[in-house]
């Protein structure tokens, strides 16, 4: 049975290795490239499969280790959580759900749904078990050795949803929102006991020597953050600023990434740390982003996957990258561009963000951008 491909790329053939060039481009030390990374989730796999692959092999320098023909199409482990019609519950207790094969689905269980089920819940023990299957910290130790032999970036950190969604995922999103705004006593021994689990991941991540600390959220809305900046500082900010001190202090990048509008939450996210920001583009504002982000922190740009992306032309998507690039970037780096695909963006879109992404990868470094 095979796995379903989540081809990735920064590379680009210049002096500096991609680990070199990734970490002067995070840290405003004029890299040779802008690094990019363009990921097909599995849905979109799933959907164009072959017709998918051609278009990848076509892209080398996105997708170097991209063979075609490489998964049985009609064999494929979505994995937990990514498999319609298998529910799967997660080594928090958690109960996932999806309708779509390579979409993740949601939760439909919650094991603290109130909390007279405190006192039976316990959370993983992350030096043995990560949320979806076991975890095996030496042979990540071993595959972060082999990637810096070979000149490449690694990263490790926290999950996906490592504490306000955990939250949600734990009590539910309406008891987690009352939970707020009443002050529950309770909800501060439940963030407690997510700090000491992901303190130790932090730990572990740092131990085998990484070269970026990631963590995930999805901490806004369409027009608005889903907590404003006031509850945001209360319950979240100690939190992530207690997890992030110890990556600075090793002078490790933090990389946190979250969809849906944050500009609110921009200072309280830079306060606590962060280094390398992943913000959507168009429900945040290009000037937007430029305005609040341009110089002080990296910015992991996630382009569009709303409108543009799926639904626009070649040529609509080529002007975006182009406007994104020319706003955001500069001649000393602090800007990557991330997107991930999903259906129904056909493979002709996704050649065209190839085509983009290789075209404006040097456009601040080799002569044709101006400061």
């Amino acid at each position: 049975m095979g796995r379903m491909p989540m081809p990735r790329g920064w590379n680009c053939t210049m002096a500096l290795t991609e680990r070199e060039n990734y970490l002067r481009n995070a840290s405003f030390q004029h890299p040779e490239y802008m690094p990019v990374n363009l990921g097909i989730s599995p849905a979109s796999w799933d959907q164009w499969r072959e017709s998918m692959e051609e278009v990848v092999v076509r892209h080398p320098r996105i997708w170097p280790d991209f063979r075609k023909g490489q998964v049985d199409w009609d064999n494929v482990d979505f994995g937990p959580a990514y498999t319609a019609g298998q529910p799967f519950r997660d080594a928090w207790g958690c109960v996932w759900e999806t309708s779509t094969n390579g979409i993740e689905g949601v939760v439909i269980e919650h094991p603290l749904d109130t909390w007279d089920k405190w006192d039976q819940w316990r959370a993983p023990n992350p030096l043995e078990t990560a949320d979806r299957g076991p975890v095996d910290w030496e042979a990540a130790r071993r595959n972060v050795a082999d990637r810096r032999a070979k000149g490449l970036l690694s990263e490790g950190g926290l999950p996906h949803g490592f504490l306000f969604m955990r939250l949600t995922y734990l009590r539910g999103f309406e008891n987690m929102m009352v939970d707020m705004a009443t002050e529950e006593p309770m909800l501060w021994r439940l963030i407690d006991a997510l700090y000491e689990h992901n303190r130790v991941l932090v730990e572990q991540n740092l131990a085998i020597d990484v070269d970026v600390i990631t963590l995930g959220e999805d901490l806004g809305a369409q027009t608005a953050p889903i907590i404003g900046p006031e509850m945001f500082h209360k319950y979240c900010t100690p939190t992530y600023e207690k997890l992030i001190r110890p990556c600075r202090e090793k002078g490790r990048h933090v990389m946190l990434h979250s969809d849906g509008y944050i500009m609110d939450l921009i200072d309280e996210l830079l306060f606590a740390g962060v280094t390398i920001l992943n913000p959507q583009d168009l429900c945040n504002g290009i000037d937007n982003l430029r305005r609040e982000l341009k110089g002080r922190v990296c910015i992991r740009l996630d382009v569009d996957r709303q409108t543009t992306v799926p639904y626009g032309t070649p040529q609509e998507i080529h002007e975006l990258i182009e406007e994104e690039v020319r706003t955001l970037g500069a001649p000393e780096g602090g800007l990557e561009l991330i997107v991930g695909v999903y259906p129904p963006t056909t493979p002709e879109n996704v050649h065209a963000l190839a085509c983009a992404f290789e075209e404006f990868q040097t456009y601040w470094f080799d002569g044709r951008g101006k400061a």
